[in-house]
C-alpha cells in the first residue's frame, strides 16, 4: 500500500455524522479506478463500491470500513468566548485536556481551571470533559461567533508523521482510515470474482451506517476492517495487552458487539499460516465495530473481523506500524480470493 494513502486519509477531517470531506475523497479515488466497478451513494452517506471481477461468486463477500472519526462537537458559546463541547465518539478525558482542535479554518485549545487555582482533589485529578472549554484566542460571544457556531464539529489538529527509520508512525484518525486505505489499495486490480466493499457513516456512535449498507448489500460473509486497541505499553501484561503493534494483523474471535462465525475464524487463520502472513488474536473480549450491526442485519450474516494493532486509540495521536498493515493487505487479497468461492 502506497504509504501517502494513509497520510492523506487521516489528515481530512470527518467526525461521525459529518463525514463530507472524507467521502468526497474517497470517491474522487473510485472515480479514478481502472478495475470495473459500479458505486452508489446512500442517504445517510455510505458508500458502496461493487467489484465487478472475472467470475460470478456462489457467495457474495462484503468487506466494510467506516469512514467517520472521533472527535468533539461545540454545544455552548460562554459570554468569554470559550467553546463548551461534548465529544463525539468516546475519547479518554486523558486524550482532550492540552490538545489542539481544528475546526474548518480555526484552531482552538482544550483548556481549563488553572492549576493554581484547584483545591483540594482538584490538584491531584484531571477535570472531567464537561469542565473542560475551547480557548480559540477571543475574548466575548460575538468574537467567536464570527468563527464557529453552536453545533459545529472539531477534529485533533494533528499531522500524520512516519517514523521511517523505526517503521512506526503516528496520527489521528487511524481508527479507521486504515480500513479506508487498505480497500482504496485493493480495488487497484480486478479481483477473481465480485465483491462488494462498503465505506460507512457514524461507526463511532453506534455502528449506525453498517447495518443499512448491509440491508442493500445482502452478503452471506462479511468482515470488518477496523483498527483495534493495543495495550502494549509501560504497565501491560501478556494478559493485559490485547494485541501488540507489530504481531501482526488481529483476526477477532469476539468482542464487546460480536462473537464471530468459528469456522471462518479458524478457515482465515488456516489461510494465513499456510501463506507465512502473520497474525495474531485479542486475548480480551472487549471493543467492537461495524460486525455488531452487520452480523445482525437481513437474515443474518457470516462474520469476520480483521484488525491493525493500534496503540493510544480515540486519542489525537494514534500509533501503528507498517508491517502489521502490509500482513493486513496480504491476508485481505488472500481472502477475497478464497471466500466468495
Amino acid at each position: 500500500m502506497d504509504k501517502l494513502l494513509l497520510k492523506e486519509l487521516c489528515n481530512l477531517s470527518g467526525v461521525s455524522g459529518r463525514e463530507d470531506e472524507v467521502r468526497q475523497w474517497i470517491l474522487a479515488r473510485i472515480d479514478a479506478l481502472a478495475t470495473p466497478h459500479e458505486v452508489t451513494v446512500d442517504a445517510m452517506g455510505n458508500v458502496i463500491l461493487h467489484l465487478i471481477g472475472r467470475e460470478r461468486p456462489s457467495k457474495k463477500l462484503l468487506l466494510d470500513v467506516h469512514i467517520d472519526e472521533v472527535g468533539v462537537i461545540i454545544s455552548h458559546i460562554t459570554e468569554d468566548g470559550y467553546l463548551q463541547f461534548e465529544t463525539v465518539g468516546g475519547i479518554d478525558k486523558q486524550s482532550l485536556f492540552g490538545s489542539r482542535i481544528r475546526f474548518a479554518e480555526h484552531l482552538g485549545v482544550i483548556g481549563g481551571k488553572a492549576k493554581h487555582h484547584c483545591v483540594g482533589e482538584e490538584q491531584d485529578r484531571l477535570p472531567d470533559a464537561q469542565d473542560m472549554l475551547i480557548d480559540i484566542g477571543v475574548f466575548n460571544r460575538a468574537s467567536a461567533e464570527d468563527k464557529v457556531q453552536i453545533g459545529q464539529v472539531g477534529t485533533f489538529a494533528v499531522a500524520f508523521e512516519d517514523y521511517e527509520d523505526t517503521g512506526f508512525f503516528v496520527g489521528k484518525a487511524v481508527d479507521n482510515r486504515i480500513g479506508c486505505a487498505l480497500l482504496l489499495s485493493l480495488a487497484q486490480t480486478q479481483p477473481p470474482y465480485d465483491i462488494w466493499f462498503s465505506f460507512t457513516v457514524q461507526e463511532e456512535v453506534g455502528l449506525r451506517g453498517a447495518g443499512v449498507v448491509s440491508n442493500v448489500v445482502r452478503p452471506d460473509i462479511a468482515i470488518a476492517i477496523d483498527a483495534t486497541t493495543a495495550q502494549d505499553t509501560v504497565g501491560s501484561s501478556d494478559e493485559t495487552c490485547v494485541c501488540r503493534v507489530g504481531g501482526g494483523a488481529v483476526v477477532s474471535f469476539a468482542d464487546g458487539a460480536t462473537l464471530y462465525d468459528s469456522e471462518l475464524y479458524a478457515t482465515i487463520r488456516q489461510i494465513a499460516d499456510e501463506n507465512g502472513v502473520r497474525t495474531q488474536t485479542k486475548n480480551r473480549i472487549s471493543g467492537g465495530n461495524n460486525a455488531g450491526a452487520i452480523q445482525r442485519s437481513g437474515v443474518g450474516v457470516r462474520m469476520a473481523a480483521v484488525s491493525l494493532p493500534t496503540r493510544y486509540i480515540h486519542s489525537s495521536r494514534c500509533v501503528g506500524k507498517w508491517e502489521d498493515v502490509q500482513a493486513m493487505e496480504n491476508l485481505l487479497s488472500l481472502l477475497m480470493e478464497r471466500l466468495p468461492r
